[in-house]
């Protein structure tokens, strides 16, 4: 290869990974996973597995694109934490005639090594009688991250959590930090003072202490994109993840809204020591934006950023403008290595 033809070729991976304008310095400093030609066109392959914890099954999925092959260079992981109402199927929706709205698929187009799981009670993973609080999908996510690094060598994961998904990463950040490699908290409370959406939800705090399980019914699906700024989100949208969600059933778990209604804070800022995300929706009620701006300041990790995506709600994965959370995550996992620290 000349050496134009080398040239030509290093600025077409850097441009796949969203980081051609970069100079030369910058990119010499960025992490070696990043500097590799990982394949950003072809057919995005899937595959399901199984792990456990204890005796409970556990559901896992990963989507990148081509099969893994023997000896080939790992690609960078991103695992995605799904909330407490639906399930990982939240990131892999197929909205005929609405665009593309799987963000696993996107991100597997980026370059990465996508993954998701069903946690303890929710989707195909098993049922317990317990009531899957912020504590067990840490738990799940310990579990997890051991399989991910039997299958592709990569003993760090960036992590992508949404609602509770977020307090799930946060909780596992803080017990495991050396698995961690970025974090990326979308629809994030920490401590939720003034939250419209769990002053409402604390109403029903009799109930969740003494339910393992609630009633989780089309209706309440839709609320998930009505209840802040109905706008925000394709109705359409909403209907496909009520039919893939159905499917599960009308019982979800209650820890995590037992947790956001009465324990918060579950994640201590002090205690995150990965760099760090913070997306809210302009209108999301979960949080305002004080509360996180309080979290925020008490990261300890100079690396981070607080990001308000306008035009959207509590559900970023499944808003109107869910490229803007593509592309604000997307940029943040990707950040070089910074030369002077």
């Amino acid at each position: 290869m000349t050496d134009s033809e080398t040239s030509l070729a290093r600025r077409t991976v850097l441009t796949a990974l969203g980081i051609g304008g970069l100079g030369v310095a910058a990119v010499a400093t960025m992490p070696a996973q990043a500097a590799i030609a990982i394949p950003t066109e072809g057919e995005i392959w899937s595959s399901e597995y199984w792990t456990k914890k204890g005796d409970i099954p556990l559901w896992m999925f990963r989507k990148r694109i081509g099969a893994p092959k023997a000896g080939e260079p790992a690609r960078p992981v991103v695992f995605f934490v799904h909330g407490s109402s639906v399930t990982s199927r939240v990131f892999d929706l197929n909205v005929p005639g609405k665009g593309e709205y799987s963000v696993m698929n996107e991100f597997a187009r980026c370059g990465f090594d996508v993954w998701t799981m069903d946690h303890e009670n929710y989707g195909k993973s098993g049922r317990t009688s317990g009531n899957a609080d912020i504590a067990s999908g840490a738990e799940d996510l310990k579990i997890a991250v051991e399989l991910i690094a039997r299958e592709t060598g990569q003993k760090k994961v960036h992590f992508v959590g949404e609602s509770s998904g977020a307090l799930r990463a946060g909780a596992f950040a803080m017990l495991q930090p050396d698995s961690v490699d970025r974090l990326v908290f979308a629809a994030f409370t920490y401590k939720g003072e003034g939250s419209p959406t769990l002053t409402k939800r604390a109403e029903q705090l009799a109930y969740y202490r003494s339910h393992n399980m609630r009633k989780r019914d089309r209706e309440m699906i839709r609320s998930i994109a009505t209840r802040d700024k109905p706008g925000t989100s394709d109705p359409a949208a909403i209907e496909v993840l009520a039919d893939v969600e159905m499917q599960f059933g009308d019982q979800i778990p209650t820890g995590t809204y037992l947790d956001m209604t009465a324990n918060l804070p579950v994640v201590h800022p002090e205690k995150v020591l990965a760099p760090v995300l913070l997306v809210r929706g302009e209108f999301d009620g979960i949080a305002t934006v004080a509360d996180l701006e309080e979290f925020y300041n008490k990261l300890p990790n100079g690396d981070r950023q607080f990001i308000i995506l306008p035009g959207t709600a509590h559900s970023v994965a499944l808003a109107i403008n869910r490229q803007l959370f593509w592309h604000v995550t997307r940029a943040f996992l990707t950040m070089p290595t910074p030369i002077a620290t």
